[in-house]
């Protein structure tokens, strides 16, 4: 046996967890069950899909609000079921997409100004999809350009900046797994639940290359391998082991290299990065990363960083983000039940100068094409930046808020106002507190002379159906009054269950009288809102204070 050790500049790199005070506690993060990373980070901040009631959600931290967060996070929720990705823009670090089980794409606006209350409104809503979406990923070199898959077995390409559908893919027979982008975006690979690996010329819509992927029935992951024709897919075998793949991207009829990982049950996540060549394997279910390195169409094992927690999802920071006075070659922020982990992996050198050889030109944050020019077929590699001096984010301005109507792939009216603010909800809200918020709302200024009389028409039907609900609950109230009256006649003593009884009708009374409560006072805004008169809309002849009496007489 060979004695020989491989060289590599890479082999010493371990990984050092923060400690409990410089992570980020008390997050209340998604249980869904749908296979992604659950967490996106970028240099100011990190998203992870939120556990929210009623709706989706997801919420964004900026990365130094580190430690115990507090119960009311401000959310970005306007999903009406659960987000099950987001993606930050490669080229913005204020705008960041998300999808949701309501087969809907939202691009957003982040501020800049710490967040005090829950943004409802996004600046884009890409419709089109028939089913849930559950993977969204920026283009590489593009500009506004996204990509999205969804459940109803198709990917779709949207032009963010006019909310517009570019192209759709359609060729799978299942539901895609996982998606990547090459080195300069012209390529995009695909796993499918159908065991498929395809890579698609996305402009021409036409499928290049398609083969055989891992053969178990649990999810396939792919990533691409920087800017080569190689591409790494993860997945399971037969037997439920797990496994990694190496493929040249101009041949897919067999791997060039397969490799045994172990029999854990959790999918594997991948994570590339092409200044090192090292690849990151981390298993869902596991406390592990496994790290590699990429070096004449063979993958070499480095080392492995180990620990007892379970990650339920993963992300890596983008490299111009890293500390390279530390020589901290990746970071890895790690998502377990109620808390985010950063992972510092770094070379043992005594970093007295910057170290060149460890850390080349990276990606930046300027866009080498619009998205008009992508979809037009042009091509181009990626803008690198020189660590050595240090690097700033670029100032890009706002995304524009885009109305792009009932119809996708429809170009709407883009407007430049700003985004509304609604206080944060809370996870469960009762019937009266959802009728409230889906009710419409006006400015400051008010609706103007041309929509005065629609918008009019529709508080006045929003006074109806309070009236409506009014009447409901008086006869509620009437009903329980009623059964209360007949709960607290004489009962024989051993039937101990009438007190429960009479506590719990006393308990249904209250609530019906804090909605009673709600009714009259949204029909006192309304009434303020459209300027009627008192003798308009007829007087509600139950009061709070008259219900409130009855609730207490016992």
């Amino acid at each position: 046996m060979s004695r020989f050790v491989r060289a590599s500049k890479f082999r010493h790199v371990y990984g050092t967890p923060a400690k409990r005070d410089g992570c980020y506690d008390n997050l209340r993060i998604s249980t869904s069950a749908w296979d992604t990373n659950v967490i996106k980070v970028n240099p100011k901040y990190l998203a992870v899909n939120w556990n929210a009631g009623g709706g989706g959600a997801f919420a964004v931290l900026p990365l130094d609000q580190v430690g115990r967060q507090t119960q009311e996070v401000p959310l970005f929720s306007a999903h009406s079921a659960p987000v099950l990705d987001t993606e930050f823009s490669p080229f913005n670090d204020q705008v960041i997409a998300s999808a949701g089980e309501d087969a809907k794409v939202m691009v957003w606006n982040i501020p800049e100004e710490p967040m005090e209350e829950s943004e409802t409104n996004p600046a884009v809503t890409l419709t089109g999809h028939r089913r849930k979406v559950g993977h969204v990923l920026f283009h590489p070199v593009a500009s506004n350009v996204l990509a999205s898959s969804s459940a109803d077995h198709t990917v779709k390409l949207w032009d963010v900046e006019h909310g517009t559908e570019k192209q759709e893919l359609g060729d799978f027979g299942e539901v895609v797994q996982s998606l990547t982008w090459n080195y300069n975006g012209s390529l995009l690979a695909t796993t499918c639940r159908d065991k498929k690996i395809r890579i698609h010329d996305v402009r021409s819509n036409t499928v290049v290359q398609v083969g055989d992927g891992h053969q178990g029935i649990k999810g396939s992951r792919v990533v691409w391998l920087g800017n080569c024709d190689r591409f790494c897919t993860t997945g399971f075998s037969r037997s439920s082991d797990r496994q990694l793949f190496l493929w040249d991207t101009k041949d897919l009829s067999n791997p060039l290299k397969q490799m045994a990982i172990d029999s854990s049950s959790g999918n594997l996540m991948p994570f590339y990065d092409e200044d090192t060549k090292m690849l990151y394997l981390a298993g869902k279910g596991d406390g592990n990363i496994r790290y590699y390195e990429l070096e004449n169409d063979d993958l070499f094992s480095l080392s492995e960083y180990k620990s007892t927690e379970p990650q339920r999802g993963m992300a890596f920071l983008p490299k111009r983000a890293l500390n390279v006075n530390e020589c901290e070659v990746a970071r890895a922020y790690k998502v377990t039940n109620n808390m985010v982990e950063p992972i510092s992996f770094t070379v043992p050198r005594k970093a007295d100068f910057f170290q060149s050889d460890i850390f080349p030109p990276t990606v930046g944050d300027i866009p080498s094409l619009t998205a008009e020019e992508f979809f037009s077929g042009k091509d181009a590699n990626p803008i690198l930046v020189d660590l050595e001096k240090g690097f700033s984010s670029t100032a890009k301005p706002a995304l524009h808020h885009v109305d792009t109507g009932a119809t996708s792939g429809v170009s709407g009216k883009s407007t430049t106002s700003s985004p509304s603010r609604t206080p944060a909800r809370t996870p469960s809200p009762t019937r009266m507190e959802a009728s409230a918020k889906s009710a419409p709302v006006t400015s400051n200024d008010g609706p103007s002379s041309a929509s005065q009389e629609v918008h009019q028409a529709d508080l006045s039907k929003e006074v109806e159906a309070m009236k409506r609900e009014n009447d409901d609950l008086k006869k509620k109230l009437s009903e329980v009054d009623l059964r209360k009256a007949v709960s607290t006649t004489p009962q024989k003593p051993d039937e101990s269950s009438t007190h429960d009884m009479i506590e719990q009708l006393q308990e249904d009374s209250k609530k019906m009288v804090s909605q009673l409560a709600e009714v009259l006072q949204r029909v006192g805004e309304l009434e303020k809102k459209l300027s009627l008169k008192g003798e308009d809309i007829p007087s509600l002849e139950v009061t709070p204070a008259d219900a409130t009496n009855d609730a207490k007489e016992e």
